[in-house]
């Protein structure tokens, strides 16, 4: 299929456009950093047309959906999701360093998607649980909220090395100079939990009503659903600290971190227990 074959040339391309971004930060030269953002778009834009054609391609199968139905499909719009909003980033913050710690992300999930000989990548037919609109739209909103973490993680990790330049003697001589301050790295953390929160819990909510339409029952405590809560609560925790309690710099960093392997755990891990979401591994 053509799609597979785009979907694993962007695999090299993430590649790519992470060491471009790897090596602009280490040497501060705009040319890789430019190279980097057009390597980036260019997969972007090659992941995107990979998608329309698996789509089309289901609806000539005579089995038409969103790819969006199975563990391969959703490995792929999780990157795309991210380096969707990676790219809005960087275009809003003016500043490239943070796809050094983004979008290995990205490659990451293409890796194992493409290269995991027990992934599945063929299109198939939806089990009667999926046959319903509301697929596309709790997919869609779970993993732009986990786009938007994904970037928090990434500030979250410059924090912590930006913090790195405390008490040298020349910190001007680090690569550090070329990371956001420390402030700003605090208030971009929170805004990108703060968008993620929102299309979390959107995610949580089209997830219940979907969940009545096919089992009955808006809320079961499967483990998936259990720790879609928990994540929830975790960035719940904290944006209250944050604009409650006045946590800033470290511990908000620190807890984006955190909430992002729970994140991790979310989607990859409990697809490993039995449950009605186990139709994930396939």
């Amino acid at each position: 299929m053509m799609n597979t074959v785009i979907l694993s040339w962007v695999t090299f391309i993430y590649l790519a456009a992470f060491v471009c971004y790897l090596i602009r930060i280490m040497r501060g030269t705009e040319f890789w950093g430019r190279l980097a953002t057009i390597t980036a778009s260019v997969g972007l834009t090659a992941q995107t047309v990979a998608l329309i054609l698996r789509w089309v391609e289901s609806y000539q199968m005579g089995i038409g959906h969103a790819p969006l139905s199975n563990f391969y499909e959703s490995l792929i719009f999780f990157s795309w999701t991210i380096m969707l909003l990676y790219l809005v980033f960087e275009w809003r913050i003016k500043n490239k360093s943070l796809g050094t710690f983004v979008v290995p992300v990205a490659f990451i999930a293409m890796a194992f998607a493409s290269l995991s000989p027990n992934i599945k990548n063929r299109i198939q037919p939806l089990i009667p649980a999926l046959q319903s609109n509301w697929l596309t739209s709790h997919v869609m909103t779970c993993f732009m909220g986990y786009a938007a973490f994904a970037i928090a993680f990434g500030l979250g990790c410059m924090y912590l090395v930006k913090r790195l330049d405390q008490g040298r003697a020349n910190p001007s001589g680090s690569f550090l100079r070329f990371l956001p301050e420390e402030d700003t790295l605090d208030e971009l953390i929170y805004q990108s939990v703060a968008l993620g929160f929102v299309f979390l819990s959107l995610g949580i909510i089209t997830g219940s009503v979907w969940a009545h339409y096919a089992w009955g029952s808006y809320w079961s405590w499967d483990p998936k659903e259990t720790w879609s809560l928990i994540t929830w609560l975790v960035y719940a925790v904290l944006l209250h600290a944050r604009l409650v309690r006045g946590w800033r710099g470290k511990r908000i960093a620190l807890l984006s971190i955190i909430g992002f392997a729970c994140v991790l755990f979310t989607y990859l891990g409990v697809n490993y227990l039995p449950g009605l979401h186990s139709y994930l591994q396939s």
